[in-house]
């Protein structure tokens, strides 16, 4: 049987990362003014970002049929996703806080408040949305391995997942980056053994 990317995750293989550029693009656009916070700057930055993430659901789904199978692979699959839960979570809680706020010292309060739920810090901000960005890497360095991605797609990969802990300004780069890593893979089709 030959398993390859469906129309849609090839479709967010390219929508995923260029909306986390957008994100980091209207990020950058909306602090030119020192204003950024609550406001359409903030919702449409977060709103890219969610869609960004969102989008990578069907891709991550699609890039566990470029490896091989076993228990690596699902640990890597399952981290991926649920780092990917966690980022939605938080991503939809600023677009939900900043609706909610007048402005940035409440916004703040908001997302304190949201963030002292217990258990909730570690699990949406701290741990939960590094398994993604470790998750990914994981997940290419098996596609290429397996030969359905070229070997520097996960070393690309990897700047890209380490630029915005460095500095968030440069999600922009490393969305491309991303989109450069994981583009390979869209035309690469993997037989697999049936039974």
């Amino acid at each position: 049987m030959i398993f390859d990317m469906t129309r849609a995750a090839k479709v967010a293989l390219i929508a995923g990362p260029l909306a986390l550029s957008g994100y980091g693009v209207a990020r950058l656009i909306g602090r030119l003014d020192d204003a950024y916070g609550p406001g359409l700057d903030w919702q449409v930055a977060h709103v890219l970002g969610l869609a960004g993430f969102l989008l990578f659901v069907p891709l991550v789904l699609a890039l566990r049929t470029l490896t091989r199978s076993g228990p690596v692979r699902e640990l890597a699959i399952g981290a991926t996703l649920l780092g990917l839960a966690a980022t939605v979570i938080q991503f939809g809680a600023d677009i939900v806080l900043a609706a909610m706020a007048a402005d940035k010292e409440e916004l703040r309060d908001l997302q304190g408040d949201f963030s002292a739920l217990p258990g909730l810090r570690p699990v949406v901000y701290d741990v939960g949305p590094l398994l993604f960005f470790v998750g990914i890497v994981v997940v290419a360095v098996l596609a290429a391995r397996a030969r359905r991605l070229p070997w520097w797609s996960p070393v690309v990969l990897l700047v890209a997942v380490l630029l915005p802990p460095v500095n968030l300004d440069l999600m922009p780069l490393a969305g491309l980056l991303m989109l450069v890593a994981l583009l390979p893979g869209r035309n690469r089709s993997r037989k697999m053994p049936v039974g």
